[in-house]
């Protein structure tokens, strides 16, 4: 695996963020599809990440891809998804 910042892995295919897998890499269609997750912190379960997203932004500006809207359930902030 590749690793372009702390916490953050990519293969081929995939994204991970502090080891949970959060997205998918469409070489295709060149996007990255996020993937609903979740972990449990503190007792609680968090479905969403700021630095997550940077990450998901950051594999998609290095490789020049966009981001995709296709997993209605995932989470997603205007906030910071930024590149579309």
């Amino acid at each position: 695996m590749y690793k372009f910042k702390q916490n953050l892995k990519v293969t081929d295919n995939s994204i991970y963020s502090y080891d949970t897998k959060v997205a998918e890499i469409d070489h295709k269609n060149k996007e990255v599809i996020p993937l609903e997750w979740s972990v449990y912190f503190k007792g609680r379960r968090n479905t969403s990440s700021a630095t997550t997203t940077k990450h998901i932004n950051h594999v998609a500006n290095e490789l020049g891809y966009s981001i995709s809207n296709g997993n209605t359930n995932c989470w997603r902030s205007e906030k910071y998804f930024t590149n579309r």
